[in-house]
């Protein structure tokens, strides 16, 4: 299965895309979408979608494994960032391409085996699981990756896929 991850915003979005075939990992790129601080909003979110679109154009990723939203103080910064997400999602939508969202404990817990594990260790572990030299920079391409380990971790459940079986039993 070959996995996109994305950590969302608009001035930075991290990917990672990953090949997980029996439970083993195959890093296929990884890289940073950054859009310039003094162009137009509107502009920014194009620019993402076009560059997205590159990526899943390139990959042709199976799954898109990105982060669930949480809006803490900065409510406006929320908000650009949900839209920048909406562009990522569209780009998705448009090319076929299953979206499963993780919350921030949820990675953790899958990457490290603990759901309060501190960024760094997180970092570290992706790093390790994935046999790099260094942790990728920015921090957004290193979570991106963090991201798709996750997927690639949860999406072999077998109680998670029963759980999906019947929710999608319930919606028939």
């Amino acid at each position: 299965m070959t996995i996109l991850g994305i950590d969302p915003g608009y001035a930075i979005v991290g990917w990672g895309v990953l090949d997980y075939q029996h439970g083993q990992f195959q890093v296929k790129g990884y890289g940073a979408i950054t859009t310039p601080a003094g162009l137009s909003f509107e502009k920014r979110l194009e620019m993402i979608y076009k560059d997205m679109c590159v990526v899943i154009g390139k990959y042709k990723p199976e799954a898109l494994s990105i982060e669930k939203l949480f809006f803490t103080n900065n409510k406006t910064t929320g908000i650009d960032v949900a839209q920048a997400r909406g562009v990522i999602l569209l780009a998705a939508a448009l090319s076929g391409i299953s979206v499963y969202e993780y919350t921030p404990p949820q990675v953790k817990q899958a990457v490290v085996g603990y759901g309060k594990a501190e960024k760094k260790q997180v970092m570290e572990m992706t790093r390790m699981l994935l046999k790099l030299r260094e942790v990728p920079k920015p921090d957004d391409t290193a979570d991106a990756l963090a991201l798709a380990v996750c997927h690639a971790h949860c999406s072999g459940s077998s109680l998670q896929n029963r759980i999906l079986e019947k929710y999608k039993l319930l919606q028939q």
